[in-house]
């Protein structure tokens, strides 16, 4: 599978024929100013939850591809009253089938919030089951027991997993976390976009690797194959 990274929290991987976008927060983040928001492609986009660092592109995103972007009920009810066409609601504990695989959703411990301060939904992660392989991304989320159940439920290749402190898990509880969904190949996320969240990155992947796990950190803008 092809991942693409364009910073913070918001990656692509090309999938079943589609791509699938995540959590698209590209012109907000300086980190990200050279990527073209308007070149970005996109079959479906998933969001997490309602903070804006992981959806403030996703509007603009959607109308211009015509892509289904999928969430829980309180953000598939705010994407349809903001003009979206193509909108489809997962809460967690819920699955449901695309034309490039499954996709169930599960809870992530995590605040969630619009710009308004009004509830949007229980935080999320989704688990993927497509024709090019299995994989997790848990969203913004604390350590939780609860991970045991995505290797119930799916065989991961890999998993995308926030290891930038303070706001979500670090790189301990995202070693723990790996090891909860029961894989060996992590690509790390939400880090470095402001300084309370600065990441040693080569202490990092010394940790990872130390507990016999992989890490990649794409560059901005970099795609991987994984």
């Amino acid at each position: 599978m092809k991942l693409t990274y364009y910073g913070h929290s918001c990656f692509s991987v090309v999938a079943g024929g589609k791509h699938i976008l995540f959590d698209p927060f590209i012109s907000g983040n300086e980190l990200a100013k050279n990527i073209q928001v308007d070149q970005i492609q996109a079959d479906y986009i998933f969001v997490s939850h309602g903070h804006f660092d992981h959806m403030l592109d996703a509007v603009s995103i959607a109308n211009r591809t015509g892509a289904t972007i999928v969430g829980s009920w309180e953000l598939y009810t705010y994407f349809g009253q903001q003009g979206v066409k193509n909108v489809h609601p997962l809460n967690p504990g819920g699955k449901v089938s695309f034309d490039f695989g499954t996709v169930k959703a599960f809870g992530a411990q995590h605040s969630s919030s619009f710009q308004d301060g009004n509830y949007a939904g229980v935080a999320s992660g989704f688990a993927l089951k497509t024709s090019d392989g299995n994989f997790y991304y848990s969203g913004d989320t604390g350590l939780t027991l609860d991970m045991t159940l995505v290797a119930k439920w799916a065989k991961l290749d890999f998993a995308v997993l926030p290891i930038g402190d303070v706001l979500t898990m670090g790189i301990e509880d995202a070693i723990q976390a790996a090891q909860f969904v029961e894989t060996t190949t992590v690509v790390g996320v939400h880090y470095d976009t402001w300084g309370f969240i600065k990441l040693d990155a080569a202490n990092a992947k010394e940790q990872f690797t130390s507990a016999n796990i992989k890490l990649h950190l794409p560059g901005i803008g970099e795609s991987i194959e994984i």
